[in-house]
């Protein structure tokens, strides 16, 4: 789920016609028969994934890449549909999670199982599980991970001084950022923020907490729903109970609000990833600590993929997204960038402290890879429906429409039906 630097996570919503057309269009391969990769980098990133293609290409004459901003990733999947249809796809697209069983199915998608597992420099498995498994479906790998992350908690230690209020410990339940939620609401003030658009913003923020509350999405068998259990109950009635009872929830509509208002003291606390940090205010003195929990303090991760499309994407664009992920490289676009580290072998390498330091707070997510990160959302082609029925379900709750159980239970019969395929 790629953010942009400066923008929101769910990236660029505001860029004009003229730069989508321009992603759209085009030839099958970039200028002078370079291989073109979409993405939706914007400033820092851009600047930053500019630099080392151009490295790349300065040392590969005959593997050279074109860098294609696509207008902004939101909208990724379906730009990379119409450019099948339109006979002129890029050779790989950035593309949400989420995405990735929307192009599986397609002929020009490449499985890069053998390319990518028998390729013992490259060395699959030293890149944490989160981002292998964002780019694996049903046992076939057909990308490279663009990006991963999680949520963790980020708060404002100066109300929580003005509040008298000890910072969120690794111990912290359910009911401590609840109180302490509750105890930083006042004077135009909110003790916590949660995205609620109905999106998959707002799903990913339920899915930590059911699965804090011991529970999961659908059943081991992925054929119902099982988030209508005590867990998603207990989920659910969390939500209800501070923002309906407490009011100590600033419900965002989807404009990233919440970071404005984070940064004016009007927000005592976010869940939300590394992405957000460089946008902190530097008069911010903010803390970071793994999510509150119940049964466990699991967080989600929201890794991103590079997507490959036909030969020229395998001879070509491949070598390149792989030659981005090596260690020593990805660790300078993270430096670039506040990135995590995409790999368990960058945290070894020197330059990591600087890393660490440069970014304060990232420690605990890159820790959260390892720790924290134990269950992902499905790769599954219904999974877009579910989020968007989940998504209904979150909001209704939050603005007090709807209880928990009758929310759940409606949007359990509605999973099921389109995972019974009706």
């Amino acid at each position: 789920m790629a953010h942009g630097r400066g923008l929101s996570r769910r990236a660029v919503l505001t860029m004009g016609a003229t730069l989508v057309m321009t992603a759209a269009c085009g030839t099958g391969s970039g200028a002078d028969g370079k291989a073109k990769v979409w993405h939706g980098y914007t400033e820092d990133e851009a600047s930053a994934l500019d630099k080392l293609a151009a490295r790349w290409n300065s040392t590969h004459p005959q593997q050279q890449v074109e860098l294609v901003f696509n207008g902004g990733n939101d909208n990724a999947l379906q730009k990379t549909l119409a450019s099948f249809a339109s006979g002129n796809p890029p050779e790989a697209a950035y593309q949400y999670g989420s995405s990735i069983t929307g192009l599986t199915d397609r002929p020009q998608t490449q499985d890069l199982t053998d390319l990518l597992r028998g390729d013992k420099d490259f060395d699959w498995d030293d890149l944490f599980a989160a981002g292998r498994e964002a780019a694996t479906v049903n046992g076939k790998i057909y990308g490279v991970p663009a990006l991963v992350d999680n949520l963790s908690l980020v708060y404002n230690k100066k109300l929580f001084d003005q509040a008298k209020i000890s910072y969120p410990t690794a111990t912290w339940t359910w009911e401590d950022f609840r109180t302490a939620a509750k105890k930083l609401t006042a004077d135009g003030r909110f003790g916590w923020a949660y995205v609620n658009d109905g999106s998959e913003d707002t799903v990913w923020r339920f899915l930590a907490l059911l699965w804090q509350a011991g529970g999961d999405l659908l059943s081991k068998d992925g054929k119902k729903a099982a988030f209508a259990s005590e867990a998603g109950k207990q989920a659910m009635q969390l939500l209800r109970d501070m923002s309906v009872t407490d009011k100590s929830v600033y419900l965002d509509q989807g404009d990233q609000q919440y970071l404005n208002l984070f940064n004016s003291g009007r927000i005592g606390m976010l869940w939300t990833g590394p992405w957000d940090l460089g946008n902190l205010n530097k008069d911010v003195s903010y803390g970071v600590q793994i999510l509150p929990g119940k049964v466990t303090h699991a967080t989600i991760a929201g890794p991103d993929t590079f997507v490959v499309f036909g030969e020229k994407g395998r001879k070509d664009a491949l070598p390149f997204l792989k030659w981005l992920l090596s260690p020593e490289v990805h660790l300078e676009f993270a430096m670039d960038t506040g990135h995590l580290p995409i790999r368990q072998s960058e945290v070894d390498l020197a330059g990591y402290a600087e890393f660490e330091a440069k970014y304060p707070g990232t420690n605990v997510f890159v820790e959260n890879l390892a720790k924290n990160v134990t269950k992902s959302r499905p790769n599954i082609p219904q999974y877009p429906k579910i989020s968007q029925v989940l998504g209904t379900a979150v909001q209704s709750v939050l603005l007090g429409m709807t209880e928990p159980e009758a929310a759940l239970g409606q949007a359990r019969n509605e999973v099921d039906q389109a995972l019974a395929g009706s």
